[in-house]
């Protein structure tokens, strides 16, 4: 048996896995139809396994999906979101005689190698056969223990095409995998058997905003990109009266896969932003939404124990000869299915296929998400020989037919509408908290002193935003320079600077009002001294600040904000409760890495029904800089994720939260 899936294969086949939920028809490979493994990007948009696309690319030279030219060469690792769904999908422990444990994909061999009862007797088995001599100082086995797994059959074509009817990519939170924590549920018995029955749901969707100016903002605030820990791009708040709000589909928390077309799931935040900036009266975006924990009914798994899989040929006597087969779209699921088999035709004569198959392929070509017309299409222009493959569940009556793209409307805007919605204003406490930190990628901070000779009655000519009084609790900036200043003439103060203090007076810790009067009552004199922080890009030749602004009301970008030094951040506590059974509803990825070094840890993912999002104050893109007190800069996620689940009904966490950059 493989030592990584514990089931038999050959050794350069793909891994074999028995999942417990449906699995999304996006992560299904095209190629052996089951969820991928290892997943590989074709310049045409598709995706299959590695090993499924490496064999095929041995013999043929094209996409198995579209058949344009292609080359092992031209194809790339799939987004880490991609992967990390999959690698976070259920499967059941293939020793089901020994051990019903349920847990996410990735997670499996260390399952095997640590914790499973079934593989430790069968390698105990495996030793007393290579070693005689130690076999007579161990117990016989009993009668009735067997030395392979009874249940640890590979998944038959019928086991993973049941699998992969669902709507929605089912993905779990239990423990931990490298890059993302996952601190959703304590490993106690009331954890593990709670996981058994739940799953977090997660769909994409596509959505159209439409803009009567097309220069108006959206109206919302992201954080996120390729160059922080974060990694995709995903929205932190819906602004309100926005018309990101008045669409209602888009909720925070929710990724951004797509713009316009435009992959934008491993692009800098910067690059985001103009993406998400840039003009036009219809704006297109993919997004992946979750919705939270669902339980799978004991009604549902025995109707999904009833489909099997069947593949058909029919033999056309010539390639004009119809088939004799109605095929319609359902208003409900996604695909197409048999309306009707035409009396004396072939298929009604083979007698193979009914009324209600859902075609899952013809010829190989994958039609799970397909048309009426595309297998319409495939059969004439087969020759001979036409293969079907389709699903089959005894019992289900096939409803009206809908008109040709009505079941794709109906779906998009049940998958859009299911969101979490808009987050509250946050409570804010007075806690301040200092920690040190290493962590600027990207981004430094200068400290510089501005001594200036001007008129008494000459302005400074700057406004200012930020503030203590700030939801978000920030120093203040300066938001523009105006020409008539005398800062504007000296040209050492810029759009974006942290004002420090002025005239030796501190800043720092005055709310919008009190530094608004400390300036004009310091900009009287005849010379006033400055002292600012400007926040420099390291990667980039011009300034982020200086990203197309036309339209829109003028913020620092989140990124940004991560280049200030620690004694300028303010901290709050969160105190989060919940139930024995619960989860504490939210993702985190970041800590030490021998690679990057210290990186602080980010909320990425906050699950809708849960104590996180009932609390409303956490948001994506907040950094946790202490757990219950104990600072959490250096620590790794092996170090983190024990700490977080120690706390079984409450947990305080040390926040700082920055506001995203709007678009």
């Amino acid at each position: 048996l493989c030592s990584e899936c514990g089931q038999s294969h050959l050794v350069l086949d793909n891994h074999l896995y028995n999942f417990q939920d449906e699995v999304d028809d996006e992560l299904i490979c095209h190629i052996c139809l089951q969820p991928l493994l290892q997943p590989m990007d074709t310049p045409c948009g598709h995706t299959y396994c590695f090993k499924c696309l490496e064999n095929f690319m041995q013999e043929y030279s094209f996409c198995p999906m579209d058949r344009k030219k292609l080359s092992f060469q031209q194809c790339h690792k799939s987004s880490l979101l991609v992967r990390n769904l999959l690698d976070k999908l259920l499967v059941l422990c293939p020793f089901k005689a020994e051990c019903q444990q349920t847990m996410q994909r990735c997670e499996l061999e260390a399952h095997l190698h640590n914790r499973c009862p079934g593989f430790k007797k069968y390698k105990a088995e495996l030793q007393r056969k290579k070693n005689p001599i130690s076999k007579g100082k161990e117990d016989p086995p009993t009668k009735g223990e067997t030395n392979t797994p009874k249940d640890a059959e590979a998944p038959s074509g019928g086991s993973s095409l049941v699998a992969e009817s669902s709507g929605a990519a089912v993905v779990s939170l239990g423990t931990a995998e490298p890059g993302l924590v996952n601190p959703a549920f304590e490993e106690t018995e009331e954890g593990e058997s709670l996981i058994h029955k739940t799953s977090l749901v997660a769909e994409t969707t596509t959505i159209e905003i439409h803009r009567e100016d097309p220069e108006e903002e959206l109206g919302m605030r992201i954080v996120g990109g390729k160059d922080t820990p974060l990694g995709n791009i995903v929205v932190q708040e819906v602004l309100r009266d926005s018309v990101v709000a008045a669409d209602g589909r888009i909720a925070p928390g929710d990724h951004i896969l797509e713009v316009n077309g435009v992959n934008i799931s491993s692009v800098t935040h910067c690059q985001a932003v103009s993406f998400l900036r840039h003009p036009g009266p219809v704006l297109h975006l993919m997004v992946l939404q979750e919705k939270g924990f669902s339980n799978k009914t004991a009604q549902q798994d025995s109707s999904s124990a009833n489909r099997e899989v069947i593949h058909v040929t029919l033999i056309k006597r010539d390639r004009s000869e119809p088939l004799g087969i109605k095929l319609i779209r359902k208003t409900d699921e996604a695909g197409i299915f048999i309306l009707d088999l035409l009396e004396g035709g072939l298929a009604a004569k083979n007698g193979r296929l009914s009324r209600n198959d859902r075609v899952l392929s013809i010829n190989g070509q994958d039609l799970r998400q397909g048309t009426p017309e595309a297998a319409a299409q495939i059969i004439q222009t087969t020759e001979s020989r036409v293969n079907f493959v389709i699903l089959r569940q005894p019992g289900v009556q096939l409803p009206e037919p809908a008109e040709d793209g009505s079941s794709s409307n109906s779906s998009s805007s049940s998958s859009s509408s299911g969101g979490s919605p808009v987050h509250h204003r946050r409570r804010l406490d007075q806690n301040h908290y200092r920690r040190k930190s290493t962590y600027q990628k990207g981004y430094a901070s200068h400290e510089k002193t501005v001594a200036i000779k001007k008129e008494p009655k000459e302005s400074l000519g700057i406004t200012i935003g930020g503030g203590r009084d700030n939801k978000n609790k920030l120093p203040i900036y300066v938001t523009s320079v105006q020409p008539i200043g005398c800062l504007f003439r000296d040209g050492r103060i810029k759009r974006g600077d942290v004002l420090l203090s002025i005239n030796g007076i501190d800043l720092t810790h005055l709310n919008y009002y009190e530094a608004v009067s400390a300036l004009k009552s310091n900009a009287a004199s005849h010379s006033v001294t400055l002292k600012a922080l400007e926040i420099l890009s390291l990667n980039s030749p011009e300034t982020p600040l200086d990203i197309r602004e036309q339209g829109f009301s003028w913020s620092p970008l989140w990124i940004t904000w991560l280049g200030l030094p620690s004694y300028l951040h303010f901290c709050q506590d969160i105190v989060l409760s919940k139930g024995n059974l619960e989860s504490w509803g939210f993702s985190i990825v970041g800590g030490f890495e021998e690679s990057k070094g210290n990186q602080p840890f980010f909320i990425k993912t906050i699950v809708p029904g849960t104590p996180a999002f009932r609390d409303r104050r956490l948001k994506c893109g907040d950094e946790i800089v202490a757990v219950n007190g104990v600072p959490a800069i250096g620590m790794s996620n092996a170090e983190l994720i024990p700490m977080l689940k120690e706390q079984r009904n409450k947990v305080t966490l040390t926040v700082v939260s920055w506001p995203g950059s709007l678009v």
